[in-house]
């Protein structure tokens, strides 16, 4: 299966742990609870996936590499206990508590999370002196004799052998007792995970070009040689971070992270070629509505695969609008509930409810942090929200002004960001517009248009700005694509039912 599919499966196997009976029991009882072994080629995203599902589930989450542990460390260290045993004072061997359990308690302390997922990653590359510890514990959830609490699922990652040599196999007798899901890469998967996540266009156009070199690891004289989801999700931050510095990329810095010498060559050439897109071909003015003749008639012209890559930039630029437009819509959704809480508490000062309200929320960041629900997007969210209200707290501090009239002040001030989502929302459906505009003016009804449609329709933010915004070009051509594709269905049984 595919990491999203794969990501759905835990998520369900951790809901169905965690559910409980009437009695307030765990519906499943402990010792039937399956640790979850997830076997994938390196840097698909098995880390990312744990920590998506502990944000969106509110539990926490401990992550391991199992590999960079010793006994010592795994399972605790013995010290020597007494006991009395049939009133015989006996001497007898107990362990102190693992640094892998102990972790698992002190967030429980920290944060009040009693429930979550402990991650061990290569978990079939630990020391031959590890192995029989880890397999016991993935057996008993017991290292030493120190459990596991309840409420914990345990999720244990490793690679296939053919990507690693030090990989060894688990007996029947273990594989008899965990939940097995293998992974494999998917490119389409991964697309849709990119355009969520705002990766550079250069990088998923030249892939979408180029999906043979999505993953590949290979043995050659040099070396293993490797590309992978992660390396291409790493270099698109650092090309963001030198576009942001006016550092040009080079293949030298491509290849740190591609690290398959002809891909990073190749990616490094595309990468110039699609900024020279973006300057040959005015994309910034296109979206803007101001093209010139003569870029129609290049565009027409043009080879297919740079048609492709203008599209790319015209959709990267979509859909990072898009995305502003609907991070601005959910802080005004978070700072309208938040302001409804302090109408709710009038007639207490709004000046006197903001810091306790602004406190909750810096608690909520803090805990987010300590359980590991590391969720880029809702940690922005939060922050920007903290920030908004503490200009709010600013603008009402030291005012001698009641209860309404400071109500008013923070009505005037959420209108100032309600007015930034229209303004957006309105910049955004424009260059949607302006888009479309072109390609008809350029090539007319094409696979280009198609494409560009599909590609609207799969990208998480621009999917989301049609949904909520509206644009009449795009479901002209979606109407327009959906009947092609309707009759085609109906011309297909016809010849075969003849």
């Amino acid at each position: 299966m595919n990491i999203k599919q794969a990501k759905e499966q835990i998520r369900n196997t951790l809901r169905a742990y965690l559910d409980r009976d009437a009695l307030g029991s765990y519906r499943i009882p402990a010792v039937r609870q399956r640790p979850v072994l997830l076997i994938g080629p390196p840097g698909i995203g098995k880390t990312q996936i744990m920590e998506q599902i502990a944000a969106e589930e509110n539990v926490g989450l401990v992550s391991y590499t199992i590999t960079h542990h010793t006994r010592q460390s795994a399972i605790g260290l013995p010290f020597i206990e007494k006991r009395i045993y049939d009133g015989v004072e006996r001497t007898v061997t107990e362990y102190t508590m693992s640094e892998i359990l102990g972790s698992v308690c002190a967030l429980t302390e920290k944060t009040g999370i009693r429930e979550g997922i402990l991650f061990l990653d290569e978990i079939n590359c630990v020391s031959e002196t590890l192995a029989p510890m880890m397999l016991q514990f993935l057996q008993c959830k017991t290292f030493g004799n120190q459990k596991l609490p309840e409420g914990w699922l345990i999720v244990a990652a490793g690679n296939p052998p053919e990507y690693n040599r030090s990989v060894r196999d688990f007996d029947v007798v273990t594989l008899d007792r965990v939940k097995r899901i293998t992974v494999e890469e998917d490119f389409a998967v991964w697309k849709e995970y990119a355009r969520r996540k705002g990766l550079h266009g250069a990088v998923i156009s030249y892939l979408d070009l180029k999906k043979e070199n999505f993953y590949r690891i290979e043995n050659s004289p040099e070396g293993m040689q490797f590309a992978t989801a992660r390396g291409w999700e790493d270099l698109s931050e650092i090309l963001y971070a030198y576009e942001a510095l006016g550092i040009a990329p080079d293949t030298e810095l491509a290849v740190q992270y591609i690290q398959m010498p002809a891909v990073a060559r190749d990616f490094t050439n595309y990468y110039a070629l699609y900024n020279k897109y973006r300057q040959v071909y005015h994309i910034d003015d296109i979206l803007r509505g101001n093209v010139p003749k003569v870029t129609l008639t290049e565009f027409a012209a043009a080879p297919f695969d740079e048609r492709l890559a203008v599209m790319g930039l015209l959709l990267s630029r979509l859909s990072e609008s898009a995305r502003e437009t609907r991070r601005q819509d959910a802080l005004c959704a978070a700072l309208f509930d938040t302001l409804a809480g302090v109408k709710a508490r009038l007639p207490e000062l709004p000046a006197d409810t903001l810091p306790g309200i602004l406190e909750v929320r810096r608690a909520a960041l803090r805990r987010a942090a300590d359980a590991g629900q590391e969720d880029r997007e809702q940690k922005n969210l939060r922050q920007a929200e903290i920030k908004r209200l503490e200009a709010y707290q600013k603008a009402l501090a030291d005012t001698d002004e009641g209860a309404q009239a400071q109500m008013e002040t923070l009505r005037a001030l959420f209108a100032k960001e309600t007015q930034t989502r229209e303004t957006a929302a309105d910049e955004t459906g424009r260059m949607f517009d302006n888009a479309f505009r072109f390609l008809e003016e350029a090539v007319g009804p094409s696979q280009e248009l198609v494409l560009f449609v599909t590609e609207i329709t799969a990208g998480y933010d621009t999917s989301w700005f049609v949904g909520e915004f509206g644009c009449d070009a795009y479901f002209r051509h979606n109407r327009e694509l959906l009947f092609d594709e309707t009759r085609q269905g109906i011309l297909d049984r016809l010849r075969t039912d003849v």
